[in-house]
């Protein structure tokens, strides 16, 4: 249960970082330049919102939470590399990156745990 309340306060810190991300993006001067990176924002914190099926006990799908968490690792992953590529230059784009990174290891973890 542990690594459960871990994955999930990862994905709800994960998603809020991207969304500020993705509106500090859109806010720049060089928003032509970020578009793949507001993508990225937005993807990562959409899937990371459908990590609300872990705190779900209630008929239980252990192949619907590993998909869940495998999708959350990835959304994170690419979110993670984009913003890391521009970390650098922008503090929320560092800051995204290390949430994503975090969150990813969280769902990584769980899925570890799940057998």
């Amino acid at each position: 249960m542990e690594n459960t309340v871990e994955c999930i306060e990862a994905c709800v810190e994960c998603a809020q970082a991207c969304t500020a991300c993705a509106d500090a993006c859109l806010s720049d001067d060089a928003v032509a330049e970020l578009t793949k990176c507001i993508r990225a924002n937005a993807d990562c914190a959409d899937v990371c919102d459908t990590a609300r099926v872990l705190s779900r006990h209630t008929g239980y799908d252990a192949n619907l939470t590993r998909s869940v968490l495998e999708a959350c690792a990835q959304a994170c992953k690419s979110c993670g590399d984009e913003c890391d590529r521009h970390g650098g230059m922008h503090d929320h784009c560092r800051i995204c990156a290390e949430a994503c990174r975090r969150c990813e290891q969280a769902c990584r973890d769980l899925i570890s745990s799940l057998g």
